[in-house]
């Protein structure tokens, strides 16, 4: 049977790569929505910002254009992508981003200035509103002019070895966000892959996550902003990740990335896929159970002798 609700009908399209359909769909909630306020229609509150709307459906031609990023940081990283398409479009183009990600930001192609969010009322001046999330079905972009060219975000990477590195890096990354634990691996788990010969695997897990590894002693180095997060990503052979931002970054970076994705995984990593159109040098490794991630694990470690020994 399938659902009235404009929202499982978009994401349904969206994880069968029929975009088309999904922005046709899209189309019908800007007009419903056009000239209304992002609020509880029954509360009059404001929604939370993820959730709120922000482009009116006005064309960028000519235009200077404003660029929120109003959901995670890892959305942020994956739709920057989208900005550069903008350039050729309009006249100017402004990014208000997360405080952590400005470094990055400014990197990007067609960004003529980054501006931090939250950072106090900022006046768009005329300027088309849009939040980045909102840029591929502004664009009407397709799996086939989806810009996936990577690296699309440039750091300086860290200082060679003076000498070839015996063994090939792996990072480990196991926790997400804490809204969605789904997402998250046990760090017992990952524990398993480093007993695996010959590999130097390296702790990029951050925040509360780091706290619960007790496996075998690796090397954590130590990472105080997100340009450093990415100078010690791109000093890998091999980013296994979880969803979360590094795998984001990973991609957007050009790392090798494999990322781990439970049963029900976001629209964004579509239907039976073992890659992804978002980033070529990243594949996908899906649980077949919903909450088993022992399968998954055991295939990753296949994977890594097959590949390094």
């Amino acid at each position: 049977m399938i659902s009235p609700d404009p929202a499982e009908q978009w994401m349904r399209a969206m994880r069968r790569g029929e975009w088309e359909s999904a922005w046709r769909i899209s189309d019908g909630v800007l007009a419903q929505r056009r000239g209304l306020e992002p609020r509880d229609t029954r509360t009059g509150q404001w929604f939370p910002r993820h959730l709120q709307w922000v482009w009116n459906g006005a064309p960028f031609a000519g235009e200077r254009v404003l660029v929120r990023c109003y959901h995670g940081l890892g959305d942020t990283i994956q739709f920057a992508r989208f900005v550069r398409l903008l350039k050729p479009i309009a006249t100017h183009v402004t990014v208000l981003g997360q405080a952590r990600l400005l470094p990055l930001l400014r990197t990007v192609e067609g960004v003529d200035a980054v501006l931090q969010l939250d950072a106090g009322a900022y006046e768009a001046q005329g300027a088309v509103e849009i939040e980045v999330m909102e840029l591929p079905h502004a664009l009407r972009t397709t799996l086939s002019t989806l810009p996936a060219d990577v690296p699309y975000i440039h750091v300086n990477p860290k200082p060679a070895p003076a000498q070839r590195r015996p063994r090939p890096r792996v990072g480990l990354v196991w926790q997400s966000g804490s809204w969605d634990a789904r997402r998250s691996i046990a760090p017992e788990l990952l524990e398993q892959l480093t007993r695996l010969d010959g590999i130097e695997f390296r702790i990029l897990q951050r925040g509360p996550g780091l706290a619960a590894w007790r496996g075998t002693p690796a090397e954590i180095p130590v990472i105080n902003d997100i340009l450093e997060e990415a100078a010690e990503l791109m000093a890998l052979d091999l980013l296994v990740c979880v969803d979360t931002l590094s795998a984001h970054l990973a991609g957007a970076l050009g790392v090798p990335t494999w990322l781990l994705l439970p049963l029900r995984a976001d629209w964004r990593w579509m239907e039976n896929r073992e890659d992804t159109p978002w980033y070529p040098t990243m594949r996908l490794f899906r649980q077949n159970r919903c909450g088993d991630w022992s399968p998954v694990i055991a295939r990753v470690a296949r994977e890594l002798r097959r590949r390094f020994n």
